[in-house]
């Protein structure tokens, strides 16, 4: 079965075929807002995955679903994918992203990435979801005179 070996949220990614890839502010366990619910326009999955020589020309099936912390779905998307190799009988890394469109996070809390493959999970990212007070911005930077 094909391995995740890795999978975070970013800001925007680029993942054209190749396995070379492009993140924008990559990395992102967190989100605050002020008011909830919060509606974030854009988030992107990024997920690479190595297929071993014996499941490459086949098709996977790979699903993706962000649950909250009662553990009801909020979005979610089911897919396939093939992946193709280099002929040279050695494994392949591929590498793709999901862009996620004007997620509408109900409360604030525990959240969860779910990433299945052939029916079987294989990744859990955490995302925190966080209301800020009116004036809270985060951490303030001090200076000392």
């Amino acid at each position: 079965m094909p391995e995740i070996d890795f999978a975070f949220l970013a800001d925007a990614a680029e993942t054209p075929p190749g396995g070379k890839f492009h993140v924008l502010g990559g990395g992102i366990s967190r989100i605050g807002g002020r008011a909830f619910p919060l509606r974030q326009p854009h988030l992107c999955l990024v997920v690479g995955m190595t297929v071993t020589v014996a499941e490459i020309e086949r098709e996977h099936d790979i699903r993706f679903v962000l649950l909250d912390a009662d553990g009801r779905e909020v979005t979610g998307a089911t897919g396939s994918i093939v992946a193709h190799g280099h002929g040279d009988g050695r494994d392949t890394l591929l590498t793709f992203s999901i862009d996620l469109w004007n997620v509408t996070f109900p409360t604030p809390g525990d959240y969860s990435v779910r990433i299945m493959l052939n029916g079987s999970e294989r990744k859990r990212l955490p995302l925190l979801l966080v209301q800020r007070s009116e004036g809270g911005q985060g951490p303030q930077l001090r200076r000392d005179a």
